[in-house]
């Protein structure tokens, strides 16, 4: 990696709408480090990818519902890019990695809930907190929502919950942040047709129909909706859009 890129930190990189994002971003001529949970030849693929399109990318296994990894992974991490660029600094993180949760309210075990809470709350704010040493002022971060926080779909409760709690983080982030002039946005997508939550957005054609059936723009959300709008939080014409919630969706349930 030269001095001279910004780089930023997608994690959950690998695959879907991470990996959507991590090109997105390397298009912006920006440096990319992707973390992923256990798909190493998936990670290794989109690597391959950015460096193809003439920009540095790494990868990194992490698995972003155990804190207690956190310190070797920063530990590796910024020794890493000190080797490459002379600094252990990032300019962006994107908080993308997570997983579904479809359980009624009547049926969720506290088990799954703790599960959702580790990778979507937890995780994110005590990522952001061990990486704030490395994130250079002036730089950003976006934490990835759902449309769910606004929109009430019977089985998401947890996982729209919690999504909320992130959201309110993320003004909070945005204010103790400020001094150092990092931004701080939510991007919340829509359906997305992704393997997420085993494709059934993408595989399950009622589910597709009806989704496609309430949404303004006629139809389900495509990866390639999604990352060329984190990647424009990830740009200098971004800088004054701060403190926000940015739902993409094509105008679902308006």
């Amino acid at each position: 990696m030269e001095t001279k890129n910004k780089i930023a930190l997608i994690t959950g990189g690998s695959r879907g709408l991470g990996r959507n994002m991590a090109l997105a971003i390397a298009k912006k001529g920006i440096d990319v480090v992707i973390t992923y949970n256990s798909n190493k030849e998936a990670a290794d693929q989109v690597i391959d990818q950015i460096q193809l399109m003439g920009q540095n990318a790494t990868a990194f296994q992490l698995d972003t519902s155990d804190i207690t990894g956190f310190d070797t992974f920063v530990d590796s991490l910024t020794k890493h890019l000190t080797a490459e660029t002379g600094s252990p600094n990032i300019d962006f993180l994107v908080n993308n990695a997570g997983t579904a949760l479809y359980s009624p309210i009547t049926e969720t075990t506290e088990v799954q809930m703790d599960a959702i809470f580790n990778i979507h709350y937890k995780g994110v704010f005590f990522l952001t907190q061990k990486l704030l040493p490395y994130l250079n002022n002036g730089g950003g971060i976006v934490n990835i929502s759902s449309g769910l926080t606004r929109i009430s779909m019977p089985g998401s409760s947890v996982y729209g919950s919690l999504k909320a709690a992130v959201e309110t983080l993320t003004r909070y982030q945005a204010k103790e942040l400020g001094e150092r002039k990092i931004r701080v946005n939510v991007v919340a997508p829509g359906a997305i047709e992704t393997d997420f939550g085993g494709g059934r957005v993408r595989d399950n054609q009622d589910i597709n129909n009806q989704i496609a059936g309430i949404t303004a723009l006629g139809r389900t959300g495509l990866p390639d909706d999604i990352g060329g709008v984190v990647a424009f939080l990830c740009s200098e014409d971004a800088y004054w859009i701060n403190a926000q919630r940015i739902e993409v969706s094509g105008g679902q349930a308006i």
